[in-house]
């Protein structure tokens, strides 16, 4: 089940966030986790994430986008949770609430690099990571609903 985020799903928002972190070996760690859960708390508060419950009662939350006017700022799953199409499922989510989409990925993930080619996104531009906190090469990709 897909919902809005609500204040008290910040915790396992940020835990999924840092997890990320800490199992990729070429991401640097910027922030303490406090800091972590805090931007998480503040992506909520916006309006900006749906998670992504695996039992359907609040308790087991799987993943979670967060996005804004068709700007994809995050979408992360669970670690032991990835490769079940639980990502597809959020993203199809967004989809179903924008004509078009948006984000930047890192040019060293390269499994994300693959999840949105599959999904329909196309390549439309590169950064040398001077415009990102981690200071990472990164591609701007989108996706854009077809019109039949």
């Amino acid at each position: 089940m897909i919902r809005p985020a609500q204040p008290t799903d910040a915790g396992a928002v940020g835990a999924i966030l840092s997890q990320f972190i800490d199992t990729t070996d070429w991401m640097p760690r910027l922030y303490s986790r406090a800091e972590e859960l805090s931007f998480a708390g503040t992506m909520v508060d916006r309006g900006w994430v749906s998670v992504l419950e695996r039992d359907g009662q609040g308790s087991d939350i799987a993943g979670f986008v967060a996005m804004d006017a068709g700007y994809v700022h995050a979408l992360y799953v669970e670690r032991t949770q990835r490769g079940h199409g639980l990502g597809r499922h959020l993203l199809d989510d967004a989809k179903s609430r924008a004509a078009r989409l948006e984000l930047r990925t890192f040019q060293s993930n390269t499994g994300a690099q693959r999840f949105y080619a599959r999904e329909g996104f196309r390549e439309a531009g590169r950064g040398t990571g001077a415009d990102n906190d981690e200071g990472l090469p990164d591609i701007l990709l989108i996706w854009e609903r077809s019109v039949r």
